[in-house]
């Protein structure tokens, strides 16, 4: 049977209603895992242990629970601890790894009821923009054989947007939410920094790393971030700021918010035909009642440097720990993207450079927040491009690791600030997927939620 038609609300309603089990949902899931292996989306499915969790799913159903994703399958980015399940973070170093506990935001899932699947391809220790980084192959894009599907969270944005699973999670420290959401046509939500615990996900950069996750459709993704955000003990990032019902932004119209439009982000070197694709939403916006306001982040054009010199800093400082001695293999089998960041963080944090480079990084950090703070004055919301070209093809960027960093260029400046960002679809172009990111200030996710379910009903 084709779920494509049931977001994870409707599909809870059936379940209840007996429409079909949650055995049947997840066994014609893990069927289209089979079909579509070629994807490569998964290095882990857990066929056997899902039917089981499944079959008690029902069980739970007959008896009267009535838990938010009770039967409801997802899959988990192979970056998140999963108690029993080999983790990897698609790293050939933790290949036969297997934690002890589960991330605080898998625990969250699983009290919720869902079923996991499987531990979803990306990029090795998350490092990259395009799903082409991981020692256990490359994830391919779902709509066009041979495109990248975007990283470094490729198998979590392609598992849902080949219909695999209603949700999965991801991690965003630069835009591998966003990216990959936007190059699938699927909707993808990187929450304020420390808004979802980090307890338990392998860390790429700690100041950066946001939690977030993949869904088919703006509601699903308010649904999904209701249970795993809040406060979490064994993360002192999470603060003690109150979980809104974000249900509650789909009763309102969007009539008088005020939209910001960065010029900095539709100056030269965006694909035209996604320009013209984000100015006719736009538009659709405005005659639903929005006021729109060009407004300027003048600090964007350093983004980039800031991030690429703050990131391997702190990635090489987070795999310092995976010596081969406690657990996992040699060093000697890191792949070139991660030595690459290990030496150029080692570099920039060493004697003699640590002010010349990382210090003025962190300086300028502070002025691109300013710039989001000046802005959050004059405006609730900014609509920016995801990426500044479409999906490109497997290999074409793999000899060229300045040409891909610069693909980042417009998710970035959202982590070195820590605001949330939402990437909806807007369309296709020539059969690839184009996606729109909607930033706001932090904790603003139920605004963003707002304005996403605007876009989502534009059918433009």
């Amino acid at each position: 049977m084709n779920y494509s038609a049931y977001t994870i609300q409707g599909l809870r309603e059936s379940l209840k209603k007996k429409h079909f089990s949650s055995e049947s949902v997840v066994k014609d899931c893990l069927r289209e895992i089979e079909d579509n292996k070629n994807l490569n989306a998964f290095i882990t499915v857990c066929e056997k242990e899902a039917v089981e969790k499944a079959k008690e799913a029902d069980k739970k159903i007959k008896e009267g629970a009535d838990l938010p994703l009770l039967g409801v399958p997802i899959s988990i980015k192979d970056m998140y601890l999963t108690k029993g399940i080999r983790t990897t973070a698609a790293s050939k170093v933790l290949d036969d790894y297997i934690p002890q506990y589960s991330a605080t935001a898998v625990k969250k899932l699983e009290n919720a009821g869902a079923i996991i699947l499987g531990k979803t391809n990306c990029d090795a220790w998350a490092h990259g923009s395009s799903g082409e980084n991981s020692d256990y192959g490359p994830t391919e894009n779902p709509y066009l054989k041979d495109y990248v599907p975007g990283g470094s969270s490729s198998g979590s944005a392609v598992s849902v947007a080949a219909n695999m699973c209603f949700a999965s999670t991801g991690t965003d420290t630069g835009g591998s939410i966003r990216l990959p959401a936007s190059f699938c046509n699927v909707v993808g939500l990187k929450p304020t920094y420390g808004r979802v615990s980090r307890y338990g996900v392998i860390a790429m950069a700690s100041s950066l790393d946001s939690i977030g996750h993949f869904t088919r459709y703006v509601e699903e993704s308010a649904l999904i971030l209701s249970i795993t955000a809040g406060k979490d003990p064994y993360d002192g990032t999470t603060p003690n700021e109150k979980v809104e019902d974000y249900s509650s932004y789909f009763k309102k119209n969007i009539k008088g918010i005020r939209i910001g439009m960065p010029k900095e982000y539709f100056s030269k070197g965006l694909d035209k035909r996604i320009k013209e694709k984000i100015e006719k939403e736009v538009r659709y916006l405005e005659s639903r009642g929005a006021k729109i306001e060009i407004i300027s982040l003048p600090h964007t054009e350093y983004a980039i440097a800031c991030y690429y010199i703050i990131l391997p800093a702190e990635v090489s400082s987070n795999l310092a720990r995976y010596d081969g001695i406690r657990y996992g293999s040699a060093r000697q089998n890191f792949g070139d993207e991660a030595k690459r960041r290990i030496i150029l963080g080692t570099y920039v944090l060493s004697s003699g450079y640590y002010d010349a480079y990382y210090k003025k990084a962190m300086k300028i950090r502070t002025l691109i927040k300013k710039d989001f703070d000046e802005a959050f004055k004059k405006v609730d919301v900014i609509i920016a491009p995801v990426s500044p070209t479409l999906p490109w093809k497997i290999g074409e960027k793999a000899d060229d690791p300045l040409a891909m960093y610069l693909t980042d260029i417009y998710t970035v400046t959202a982590n070195l600030a820590g605001i949330p960002g939402l990437s909806v679809p807007i369309g296709l172009v020539d059969g690839l997927p184009v996606g729109m990111q909607i930033l706001g200030p932090h904790f603003s996710e139920g605004r963003l939620f707002q304005v996403g379910k605007a876009v989502e009903e534009s059918g433009l």
